[in-house]
């Protein structure tokens, strides 16, 4: 047997997948398919817009994870979310009343934040487990000329990132490696690490709002495992579009850069949440920074759609080379357990795959 590595699948293998094993149905407007957040089914005067992703690792905020990144799946199409459910799986000999109340009280708090109803899922004691394990399903409704996907990337478009990279990934890392940090860093830079979450926070669906309440945006993605790079990768594929971007625009907070560099992980590979992506007409791109200015998201043009046979560029200090792919994400590769003898195990294992 050859193991396959920890996290997503390689695009290419889950394309062929899905060629394989998925058909086209008639109200499905928008199915399986590399780069796409969610799927959309026509309801008639209203698309309905699901997405179902799993949050695998351990931490002190499973259930409000859980309710945001799906809403963030949902808010790139221009949808709003609106009814979750949840599978719940709780480790055998490690669950107590407690544990289930902390997690059910998370989701209800991230649900009353965007808007959404917890109104229904399963939950268990499951054997096998270490670590709880919440698989969340978002469905929202968008009226169809609202329809937002990763695929309408048009050349000549601006791309746009909301925020700052890996920060997500950042929070994820002063969190779970908190006491060897300790030592190293002073505890009100591990404090805003930790609190990144939440400030500026994962949640991509106030500038999604924002951006199609302002201008006709042309596609959306939330980059998430594989970081900023695979985010646009994909975006890229969905598109069938070629993309020039400028590392020195790309936004990364000073804390990011630092914790990156103690774990020699590069941040347009780890973990994104919280960043969404934009394909824009130039002319549009300013009024879209311009209104996320004045709900202070910040917002940066990082580089252009260009024909697909120039390829996806990354430049560097003015040197132009081939846009990097992270299979698996960054971060998987820090929290690794690996043995020979069997798969790699992660007490953090990358949680999404597309």
């Amino acid at each position: 047997m050859d193991p396959l590595p920890v996290g997503k699948l390689k695009l290419e293998y889950l394309a062929a997948l899905l060629a394989r094993y998925t058909q086209p149905e008639e109200r499905v407007l928008l199915g399986a398919g590399i780069g796409e957040d969610a799927t959309v089914i026509d309801f008639g005067d209203r698309y309905l817009v699901a997405k179902t992703d799993p949050i695998t690792f351990a931490t002190d905020e499973v259930g409000w994870y859980a309710v945001h990144v799906n809403a963030n799946d949902i808010a790139t199409t221009g949808a709003e979310p609106k009814w979750f459910l949840v599978t719940l799986l709780l480790p055998e000999g490690r669950t107590d009343k407690a544990l289930v109340e902390r997690i059910f009280s998370q989701l209800a708090e991230a649900c009353g934040q965007i808007g959404a109803s917890l109104c229904g899922g399963h939950t268990e004691v499951t054997y096998g487990l270490d670590r709880p394990i919440v698989v969340g399903q978002m469905l929202g409704e968008v009226a169809p000329d609202q329809l937002v996907t990763s695929k309408g990337a048009r050349v000549g478009d601006m791309i746009l990132l909301t925020k700052a990279v890996a920060v997500e990934g950042t929070a994820i890392i002063a969190r779970e490696k908190a006491s060897e940090l300790a030592d190293e860093y002073p505890e009100d830079f591990l404090s805003r690490c930790r609190n990144l979450l939440r400030d500026p926070g994962i949640s991509v669906l106030p500038e999604a709002r924002i951006a199609v309440r302002t201008a006709q945006v042309h596609a959306m993605h939330d980059p998430t495992e594989g970081g900023l790079a695979t985010g646009l990768w994909e975006l890229a594929r969905a598109s069938g579009v070629g993309l020039h971007i400028d590392r020195d625009a790309i936004p990364v907070l000073p804390e990011t850069a630092a914790l990156c560099a103690r774990y020699d992980l590069n941040p347009l590979g780890v973990i994104a949440s919280g960043s969404l992506l934009l394909a824009l007409a130039p002319e549009d791109a300013p009024l879209v920074i311009a209104a996320l200015d004045a709900a202070h998201i910040p917002a940066t043009v990082i580089g252009k759609v260009i024909l697909p046979e120039e390829g996806l560029i990354l430049v560097v200090d003015g040197v132009a080379q081939r846009l990097p792919r992270f299979e698996p994400d960054e971060i998987a590769r820090l929290f690794a357990d690996w043995d020979s003898s069997t798969n790699p195990r992660s007490s953090l294992a990358p949680r999404r795959c597309r």
